[in-house]
């Protein structure tokens, strides 16, 4: 394997490197930990819009391959971007991705929609045209999306243009697909030409930043973004194949999924952390400007497995989850914040159910691939994968191996003690 060496990190410690393309046979024992260098993070449709701590592609490809064979069905729970699904469909293999966010399975399912190349340049070219002979006074006021703080968040030119754009996408004489890939370009740029910062999990404006959005830079982005993804649509497009199928249904989530039982040959996904991507918030100038919002978003985000939003009923008591050491340390975070001590509680609650969802809906010997990252609450380390092996045998999956994942890229800024620097594999067997 000449793209897999052995190294020492800083720490001393001895790890699997993967350049690129992960091995299919690349052995994986109990413990082992890799430090897997993508190469893929804008390959095809993956690059189409930036999403918080979204699978790396080479991972889901390895696992997928590894463990299912071509047509079978995958199911990824929680589906976020679409990773999974793009490479189980890339794979010839059908898959359903589910998520409680309805602007993932926006996104997700425009990265998984072949797009008739004639018909998509067709459309660029009037976009690009309509660009150019661009005029504010062709947008009326009652044209602009009303939301909160909206005139906080972009100024005025900005609010112009992203609204001329979005109607000029509506106006194209094309299929709504191809309508639908270009408002996920547009989506993409919301957030560098708002006056939010760019790089933080939540949508917040830091006035030390000092961020310059100019006049005409929705359009330029705009321009920009459409020349570079129309090729990468227009290379998936071919590579797609016709018999294989993707569906992302609007009524589940990951604690009830109503499919048959043992309808699915393989499950792989990567849930979230807890209390640490508000990803309603994350994308919430987006959902606005798609429709997805128009007020507060207080109800998706109860939705959301590793929700903050919690009612003060519920934790004014401390919770046991009957895991011994994620108990210890939910004692331990209530003591000086009771409220984040049941958050961690009702995110390992959350999943207990996922767990025995994925369960009734697995083949007998599937597998469950749960990619998932610690947390420090508090100050106290939360060790998620410790505790979710215990629940996952509780719910009657066999723990048949786990092993690390190094993180050595942050594309959002987290502070320096909340970082999580490895992400931990459970391959369950049921």
């Amino acid at each position: 394997m000449v793209n897999v060496t052995d190294i020492i990190n800083e720490f001393g410690e001895c790890l699997v490197r993967v350049d690129g393309e992960i091995p299919v046979d690349l052995p994986a024992k109990e413990g082992d930990r890799f430090l897997f260098i993508s190469n893929d993070q804008s390959y095809l449709t993956h690059g189409l819009h930036k999403y918080p701590a979204k699978f790396f592609p080479e991972l889901p490809r390895w696992l997928i391959k590894r463990y299912s064979q071509e047509h079978d069905q995958i199911l990824d729970p929680f589906t976020g971007s679409g990773t999974t699904n793009v490479e189980a469909l890339l794979s010839n293999r059908n898959s359903v991705g589910i998520d409680v966010d309805p602007f993932s399975r926006f996104l997700s399912k425009v990265k998984v929609t072949p797009l008739d190349e004639k018909e998509l340049k067709a459309a660029q070219k009037c976009l690009l045209e309509s660009i150019i002979i661009y005029d504010p006074s062709q947008v009326s006021y009652s044209e602009i999306p009303n939301f909160p703080y909206r005139d906080n968040w972009f100024n005025k030119e900005i609010l112009v243009e992203l609204t001329y754009l979005r109607k000029q996408i509506q106006l194209l004489n094309t299929c709504e697909e191809i309508k639908e890939f270009f408002k996920v370009c547009l989506s993409s740029i919301i957030r560098s030409v708002s006056n939010a910062d760019d790089n933080c999990t939540r949508t917040v404006i830091r006035k030390k930043l000092n961020k310059l959005v100019k006049p005409s830079d929705a359009l330029n982005r705009f321009a920009k973004t459409v020349l570079a993804k129309v090729p990468k649509m227009t290379e998936f497009s071919q590579n797609y194949p016709h018999d294989i199928s993707v569906d992302f249904p609007e009524d589940m989530d990951a604690r009830n999924i109503k499919y048959d039982q043992e309808h699915f040959d393989l499950a792989v996904t990567s849930p979230p952390y807890v209390n640490a991507v508000d990803y309603p918030r994350t994308h919430q100038l987006e959902m606005y400007w798609l429709g997805f919002a128009q007020d507060s978003l207080t109800d998706l985000k109860k939705q959301n497995v590793g929700t903050e939003s919690v009612s003060s009923q519920y934790y004014n008591k401390r919770h046991e989850i009957g895991v011994p050491d994620a108990d210890k340390v939910l004692a331990s975070i209530f003591e000086v914040d009771p409220r984040r001590a049941y958050i961690a509680y009702k995110y390992l609650d959350d999943m207990r159910q996922n767990l025995s969802e994925v369960y009734n809906v697995l083949r007998k010997d599937g597998r469950y691939i749960v990619v998932v990252g610690n947390n420090r609450i508090r100050g106290h380390l939360f060790e998620n994968w410790k505790y979710l092996m215990p629940i996952a045998e509780e719910t009657g999956f066999e723990v048949e191996t786990y092993f690390g994942s190094e993180i050595i890229k942050h594309f959002i800024k987290v502070p320096r003690e909340e970082r999580i620097n490895t992400d931990w594999i459970l391959v369950l067997k049921k």
